[in-house]
């Protein structure tokens, strides 16, 4: 269902996919961009090393996330943060120095 969230009947949530930006406790220049359906997890994931690119880095802290209602919406802004113009944008609007 592309450009549509899913509704769980159940619990009346929304089925939304997060792009975020993660800055490291220990060194603060290190910055990480990401995406993921359950952020907690991910978070969580990411402080417990389990996650390889940013293991060396932890602990980490959310400084930045957005909500998107597809995977593929989240894809496509993860894949522009990691662009020189996505990297300038990010500088400049979502995350302070």
């Amino acid at each position: 269902m592309a450009g549509h969230a899913r509704l769980h009947i159940e619990t009346g949530q929304l089925d939304m996919h997060y792009v975020y930006i993660l800055r490291s406790k220990n060194l603060p220049n290190q910055i990480y961009k990401g995406s993921t359906s359950n952020l907690r997890n991910r978070l969580e994931q990411h402080n417990a090393g389990q996650v390889p690119h940013t293991s060396k880095f932890k602990l980490w802290s959310v400084i930045w996330y957005s909500a998107f209602i597809s995977q593929q919406q989240a894809a496509q802004f993860e894949k522009y943060l990691k662009t020189a113009s996505g990297i300038a944008f990010m500088r400049k609007h979502l995350i302070q120095k």
